[in-house]
């Protein structure tokens, strides 16, 4: 059965969104059911009965006040539903917002839900261009409106700090709503009407929503007792003015977006998400702002993905840049550089993952009294490869820099002149010639021993090329001998020791001839066109080996390679490094089926998690994750440019026309 238990489905388009939605009971909902709520500091999930099933304030990195997601029993939650039956569901986006619309149908008439994070207090326009809110983003609003006939509502909502493992008290107010606190942190409940706490730590209420008389609803999180009493005073037409200020602000954002071709609707509706996970007030960008959503139901790879990764934020950074966001680009190396001040002559401290004010320390611990999404357990908060050695990490953040440098403007022209952010890169093109030829745990955090994995030993490539053409352009008295010979060495090597005949493939790592689908990243950042015959053969053999029903997978992991026990999905990132690799290979027919079959996946609002099980075609892993947002860009980027190409080439050949990029991509520059 699917996820949902509406039976197998192949592909997300044969899920009815409104099938979703089951009346009969209230249990763990399939990931691909909720909607995001953002404003570039946190992030609620809201289910397809809208159900608010997660909420962390004041920031992506605090514990949840609201958290039924990992714990449908005991979990906290906020609903606003009808009294009566409800027996359909549908819901949307506003266009290019993040705004939602939820409407509820009952035999008694239908119910429209408008939620959304606030932004700003006042003016907008400057809300997601790097100017911070302040307290205006530490809330949720919801607007609620009877369609057509007056409905009877109920109100039900459990919250609590820290998971609810924290010590708190909770005061129904006799004027409505609900103050809930531990003494130094403080959530206002926003209702109308009065609220009753039952045995259970619920609180309860029921009101007549009339057409034309519509409610507020907000759950706020204030650092005081007094700021928190005053959000009771606020008006109705505050909170409507929250909310569509908020519509008006992501649709300016969105303005930006250089999106074109056929899939510009989907790649917007990603990069609006991957906007949504930047987080504002420092530049840091999280990989998802959930934790512990399960790689499997009922397995053990459930990661806290709230953090910091620098591969993950320069990945998204190149997504954010192709569709026009300099800001997000500008405030995160400025994010580098108060990070990691200092780090310039010992780049060795400099880490794979920071917390999002930039804390080095992330120790794992597991929420015992949590029970896990479906039953997966353990619930983890902080993750334990914050110290692994993850060499890639250096080549992704210089190739990041160097593709900022290119495309940025007068800002990435500045930013080389940076004495502080140009520094940090020499240090690290002087640390990867140092360190290239160690083990690492490699891309996939492995935690088992390490080893020479290839795809580590190409971005250490990747770092000193991009090094040495950043200091031929912008600073040509520079003696690059260094970064040149440990380069060529490098490459020497991986032909050498990367490649396994017997495989047909380029391997995991050395001495082994086990794929790795990371492989897919080798002709994208130039390291050898993807029509080198030992390419090719990397690109059918993984398509051949790594594939479950069409979907790639990122390694065979029977054999426990990464020291965890088996189990997990498709990841999307790969089959979307897949169809960058056959558009490069002019096999364009065939990466735009697998591209538009990709697409089918997402879910009805257009989100999708880090992975998916192959069997069902349900989400699994964090959610939404911005590792397959910023790879669907890349793709579709790729693919449009090509298509377009093609068409433009009168009489050229598929394989002439897929080879030739349009865009201020990575494989218009050569290998060295």
């Amino acid at each position: 059965m699917g996820e949902d238990g509406s039976g197998p489905a192949r592909n997300g388009r044969d899920r009815d969104p409104g099938a979703m939605f089951t009346p009969a009971g209230r249990g763990y909902r399939p990931i691909a059911d909720y909607a995001l709520l953002g404003n570039a500091q946190s992030a609620a999930l809201v289910a397809g009965d809208g159900g608010i099933d997660w909420l962390c304030l004041p920031d992506f990195a605090s514990g949840a006040v609201l958290w039924r997601l990992l714990d449908a029993g005991s979990g906290g939650f906020l609903a606003t539903h009808p009294a009566s039956a409800v027996i359909g569901m549908r819901r949307r986006y506003r266009d290019d917002s993040l705004v939602l619309e939820t409407t509820l149908t009952t035999g008694d008439g239908d119910l429209r839900i408008t939620d959304a994070m606030p932004v700003a207090e006042g003016d907008p326009t400057p809300a997601l261009d790097g100017v911070w809110g302040g307290r205006a983003r530490r809330r949720l609003v919801r607007w609620l409106e009877a369609v057509d006939h007056p409905l009877d509502l109920t109100f039900e909502a459990r919250l609590g700090f820290d998971f609810g493992a924290a010590t708190f008290r909770i005061e129904p107010r006799s004027g409505g709503g609900a103050l809930v606190d531990d003494g130094e942190r403080w959530l206002a409940v926003v209702w109308p009407g009065p609220l009753r706490l039952d045995e259970y730590g619920t609180l309860r209420g029921a009101l007549t929503v009339r057409p034309g008389r519509p409610v507020a609803c907000a759950v706020a999180y204030e650092g005081s007792e007094v700021a928190a009493r005053a959000l009771f005073d606020l008006s109705l037409d505050h909170w409507r003015g929250q909310i569509e200020a908020t519509d008006f602000a992501w649709r300016e954002w969105a303005k930006n977006c250089r999106i074109g071709g056929p899939y510009r609707a989907t790649m917007r509706r990603s990069a609006l998400t991957l906007k949504a996970l930047t987080y504002e007030p420092t530049g840091a960008l999280v990989a998802a702002p959930t934790t512990s959503l399960p790689e499997t139901i009922g397995g053990v790879r459930n990661w806290d993905y709230r953090y910091c990764w620098l591969r993950d934020a320069t990945f998204t950074l190149y997504a954010l840049l192709l569709v026009g966001d300099r800001t997000a680009a500008r405030a995160f190396w400025r994010w580098i550089e108060r990070t990691c001040a200092g780090d310039a002559g010992a780049p060795e401290r400099l880490q794979i993952m920071y917390g999002i004010h930039g804390g080095r320390e992330l120790p794992e611990r597991e929420l015992d009294h949590l029970d896990g999404y479906r039953g997966s357990r353990p619930v983890r908060v902080g993750n334990g490869a914050w110290d692994q050695r993850q060499l890639d990490v250096y080549g992704e953040l210089l190739d990041a820099f160097w593709f900022y440098v290119r495309v940025g403007g007068e800002d990435g022209q500045a930013i080389v002149g940076d004495p502080g952010v140009w520094g940090l890169m020499v240090g690290v093109a002087d640390h990867i010639g140092a360190v290239w030829r160690r083990k690492d745990q490699g891309l996939w955090e492995m935690r088992g021993e390490p080893q020479h994995h290839v795809y580590s030993k190409v971005m250490c490539w990747v770092g000193l090329n991009r090094a040495v053409r950043l200091a031929e352009r912008f600073e040509p008295d520079r003696d690059t001998s260094y970064w040149s010979n440990e380069r060529d060495a490098i490459r020497e090597e991986v032909l050498r020791r990367g490649y396994s005949p017997r495989a047909g493939a380029f391997t995991m790592h050395y001495e082994t001839d086990e794929l790795d689908a990371a492989a897919l990243r080798m002709p994208l950042v130039g390291f050898l066109p993807a029509d080198d015959p030992r390419m090719r053969s990397t690109i059918e053999r993984i398509q051949e080996t790594l594939s479950a029903d069409g979907l790639i997978l990122r390694y065979r992991d029977q054999d426990a390679v990464d020291g965890l026990p088996p189990g997990e999905g498709a990841f999307a990132i790969c089959t979307f490094w897949l169809v960058d690799c056959l558009t490069a290979l002019g096999r364009l027919d065939e990466a735009k089926g697998l591209f538009e079959r990709m697409l089918g996946y997402a879910s009805d609002l257009g989100l999708f998690a880090e992975e998916i099980d192959p069997a069902t075609g349900a989400a699994l892993g964090n959610y939404p994750q911005a590792f397959t947002h910023l790879a669907l860009i890349d793709a579709g980027v790729d693919l449009t440019a090509a298509l377009e190409r093609r068409r433009a080439v009168a009489g050229a050949t598929d394989e002439r026309a897929g080879q030739v990029r349009l865009v201020a991509g990575r494989l218009d520059d050569p290998p060295a």
